[in-house]
């Protein structure tokens, strides 16, 4: 018997097809359109082919602000995946702590990002935020405005904060769909702890810690306005990502062209390592 198709269907998705060509493809092509042209001003453009491209390629600035968003990526996935596992495997079960557990988690991800910064830049100041004053009491010459090692401190420990819930309630849900049964033959075999969490918990959690992973990953990768609010890419250019320094550029010195080329080679940038990490990831849970 053969099956009928009803291509109905399609009149249901076609009004999201259209607003996602709107709102996403309409303003790439103007983006490539910019990135190979060049103007002088009064709206007047001519080619520059991969001129613009080329440019940010070997421009030492975008070197600097690529390794400035790969360390601090790397810095947040090493601290916030360990530590959402960590805090979702302590969480209870069952029982009033539950809902508590949960809302606490998700509040911080309730905030807004511009908010998120003016919390930190007023708890960072010395004068009048809780951090900045309590580590002066201690003795520690703290000053994330002028000292780049504190204001990269300030900004990761600002990050960890706000989306370490986010590994955490995914976590949680991976762990909480666990049958009982698994315990209870675990506690009958007499397994370990270290046992039960590497044979039963985390094999449970590989897909959610794959979009953990990625989710992370794009986010602290595209980060811009938590940074920005507190140290406006500062000291110097000590936090000066990618986001940042491309918003100075295009918005700042109108430097449309070199702007659009870098914007099209820090999607890609995006594109490429989240499909390594896609395919390492699921390539390492099929070969488990």
């Amino acid at each position: 018997m053969e099956k009928t198709w009803n291509n109905k269907a399609w009149f249901m998705v076609l009004p999201v097809l259209l607003l996602v060509a709107f709102s996403a493809v309409i303003p790439l092509m103007t983006v490539v359109n910019y990135s190979v042209q060049d103007t002088f001003g009064n709206n007047q453009f001519f080619w520059a082919g991969t001129e613009w491209f080329t440019e940010m390629l070997t421009s030492e600035r975008f070197h600097s602000a690529l390794g400035r968003n790969l360390f601090f990526s790397f810095i947040i996935l090493v601290i916030e995946i360990p530590l959402g596992i960590i805090i979702a495997l302590n969480m209870p079960r069952k029982g009033w702590g539950v809902p508590v557990c949960l809302v606490l988690m998700a509040l911080p991800l309730l905030i807004p990002w511009n908010v998120v910064g003016t919390i930190w830049q007023v708890f960072g100041r010395v004068d009048i935020g809780l951090l900045g004053h309590t580590l002066e009491r201690l003795g520690i010459n703290y000053n994330y405005v002028q000292n780049p090692m504190h204001a990269w401190f300030t900004v990761i420990i600002m990050d960890v904060w706000h989306w370490t819930s986010l590994v955490v309630l995914l976590c949680y849900a991976g762990l909480v769909s666990i049958p009982d049964a698994f315990y209870q033959a675990a506690k009958i075999d007499g397994a370990s702890r270290w046992a039960v969490f590497r044979y039963i918990q985390l094999p449970k959690m590989n897909r959610v810690l794959l979009i953990a992973v990625l989710l992370r990953f794009m986010d602290s990768f595209m980060i811009y306005t938590e940074p920005f609010v507190v140290t406006g890419g500062g000291p110097g250019n000590s936090t000066t990502f990618l986001s940042i320094d491309l918003v100075k550029m295009a918005v700042g010195q109108f430097d449309l062209g070199p702007a659009a080329a870098m914007s099209i080679i820090y999607f890609l940038i995006i594109l490429l390592m989240s499909w390594v990490f896609y395919t390492v990831m699921t390539n390492y849970d099929a070969e488990r």
